[in-house]
């Protein structure tokens, strides 16, 4: 077996080590950080939602809830129940916490988030998102891995350093993301404590002496010798930390826990990831005869909860303008609910942000819920979430737009959810507004004509079918600022609903197309 065949077949050592009676997997640094200023001590979190978070029961468009009536009678929330956010939307009774902070200025909503041609498979929907790929793109590289790779080819040999002494990032659970798997090797690996990992360094991890394998058992021993020296940093700043907020009783809060209290700490780690699952509610969402309460239910009071205790743990800590948020789920559900008092499936959803130096409001507009919506139909894209992640690595994390464009993807939007927390400047005006656009005629037959008003600068405008796939990318260039009207050949498609989505700078909107 060739090293390459290995390391890959094999990745790191899983060595978890135990803080506060969780296991914490450490990441190493990525060469995309490289690009950030290392004396910045801005600390970025990410809270995955696991198995496709229902949307449209957690960010609540009040504006449709006609519709929502019709293609959801069996899940819908009693209107009168619903926590506003403004007069046109709202989130779900059990989000007390998030709406708090939400009317504290702490808390963003980005509105139907997704990726082209979307794919509604678990697996492979989460490849996408943490490779960043296009999804007729296959790597087997994580976005963060192969750049690792780039800039640092001889890893795991010298880090850590004394320039670098503490993990870039940080996963509490048990396991290794596809995120940081470069061409070689995952630069992700897990700890235990320090007593195994030196039991395993002594007894397996020999120095190499030209035999078989010796290249593998070398390359495990450095492995093993970082991750110890790692540890250390990691205990040290757990030791040294401390929470003086309560929180709730679950696993999500604990992980949330145990990051603020490294950060407290002084570990320098940036990035920290930590996991919920359970939103694959394709039945039994609700319970049966109280749409307030279910399974979907419970998951969002924990999500709330845990993130409330947390922001308000960094704020009584005197650390919140160092910390930003963001939660994320592979998919959104379909919009019709189905006959198991549930949801399949589907394509965008929405997402928040969270922390003081966010800039609040919702970005991107309600979904419009067709009372006649068809079968498997889901919540059109608005933003792609490479541009999610985009703005926060420019915004948050100092990476320059120029090498975004390199390393995510060309044609993202610059979504300004993010502020200078000295500027107390409101919300975009650009991201808040709702720039005109219309279809005529609707529904159509042969030809439909696109009629927007647009304020100038790049301009892309694509035509998706019901299931997120992109059938035309209709404009994709720069328009000087003016009214604007396109033909879009609709004869060649049959039957059903089309979507079409006009993105102009960080602003996005959706119109959907009856297809007779």
């Amino acid at each position: 077996m060739k090293r390459r065949q290995f390391i890959q077949s094999g990745s790191l050592m899983t060595l978890p080590i135990m803080l506060g009676g969780l296991e914490v997997t450490a990441v190493t640094r990525s060469s995309l950080f490289s690009m950030v200023n290392d004396n910045s001590d801005r600390v970025l979190v990410l809270i995955q939602l696991n198995g496709g978070n229902d949307g449209l029961n957690m960010v609540i468009p009040i504006d449709q809830y006609q519709g929502l009536n019709e293609v959801r009678p069996n899940l819908i929330l009693p209107e009168s129940s619903v926590l506003k956010l403004n007069e046109a939307t709202g989130i779900h009774a059990a989000m007390t916490g998030v709406q708090e902070m939400y009317k504290d200025g702490r808390l963003a909503v980005i509105q139907s988030v997704g990726y082209p041609n979307q794919n509604r498979s678990h697996f492979r929907s989460t490849d996408i998102w943490t490779t960043a790929s296009d999804s007729d793109e296959f790597l087997t590289t994580g976005w963060l891995g192969r750049y690792l790779d780039l800039k640092y080819p001889g890893y795991p040999i010298g880090y850590p350093n004394e320039e670098h002494k503490d993990p870039f990032a940080i996963t509490l659970g048990t396991v290794v993301s596809e995120t940081c798997q470069g061409p070689q090797t995952n630069f992700s690996y897990t700890l235990v404590n320090k007593d195994n990992i030196r039991l395993v360094e002594e007894t397996i991890a020999s120095p190499s002496d030209g035999s078989c394998y010796s290249e593998e058992l070398d390359f495990i021993r450095v492995s093993i010798k970082q991750s110890n020296a790692y540890a250390t940093q990691v205990l040290k700043a757990f030791d040294t930390g401390n929470n003086v907020s309560g929180y709730p009783n679950s696993n999500l809060a604990n992980q949330l826990k145990v990051v603020a209290n490294l950060i407290s700490g002084g570990l320098k780690t940036k990035i920290y990831v930590v996991s919920i699952g359970g939103f694959d509610t394709h039945a039994n969402q609700v319970m049966i005869g109280d749409t307030i309460n279910g399974t979907h239910a419970d998951l969002l009071k924990t999500v709330s909860d845990a993130v409330k205790a947390f922001c308000d743990d960094l704020k009584n800590l005197g650390i919140e303008e160092r910390v930003v948020g963001m939660t994320f789920s592979e998919f959104g559900r379909q919009i019709r609910a189905n006959n198991s008092f549930g949801t399949d499936h589907g394509t965008a959803a929405p997402l928040f942000v969270f922390g003081s130096c966010v800039q609040p409001g919702i970005f991107g507009e309600n979904p419009q819920i067709d009372p006649n919506v068809q079968p498997q139909e889901g919540v059109p894209m608005q933003y792609d979430f490479r541009s999610v992640y985009a703005s926060i690595l420019v915004d948050w994390l100092g990476v320059k737009e120029s090498d975004i464009r390199q390393v995510l993807f060309d044609d993202f939007q610059k979504i300004p959810f993010l502020k200078d927390c000295s500027d107390s400047t409101s919300l975009n005006e650009l991201a808040s507004k709702d720039f005109f656009a219309t279809i005529y005629p609707n529904p159509v037959q042969d030809y439909a004509i696109l009629s927007w008003k647009s304020g100038g600068g790049y301009q892309h405008v694509s035509l998706f079918d019901m299931l997120g796939s992109r059938l035309q990318v209709l404009v994709s260039k720069h328009l000087e600022s003016g009214n604007h009207e396109l033909m879009i050949p609709m004869g060649e498609y049959p039957a059903g609903s089309y979507f079409v989505r006009i993105a102009e700078g960080p602003a996005a909107k959706t119109i959907k197309i009856i297809k007779q």
